[in-house]
């Protein structure tokens, strides 16, 4: 089936079809977070749990030649 639209009546059409869907997407998104909402929620901010408490002489479970700053990094995922 062949539909002979002018350039006007399919630039209308485009133009109905985006207006419509900018309308649908706007009114079902959800309020956008607030950044401080965002940082916290992001997974690179997230830590995860070591097995027991470490090393007991206080020392970087990355770098065990350096003491413990409890920067967090080896309970992050590298972030």
């Amino acid at each position: 089936m062949s539909v002979n639209l002018s350039e006007q009546e399919l630039r209308d059409l485009v133009r109905d079809v985006v207006r419509r869907q900018k309308s649908a997407s706007a009114s079902a998104a959800a309020p956008a977070p607030s950044p401080a909402q965002s940082c916290l929620s992001h997974a690179s901010h997230g830590r995860l749990t070591l097995v027991g408490d470490g090393d007991p002489e206080g020392r970087c479970q990355i770098e065990p030649a350096v003491a413990c700053t409890h920067c967090g990094y080896c309970q992050s995922l590298g972030h």
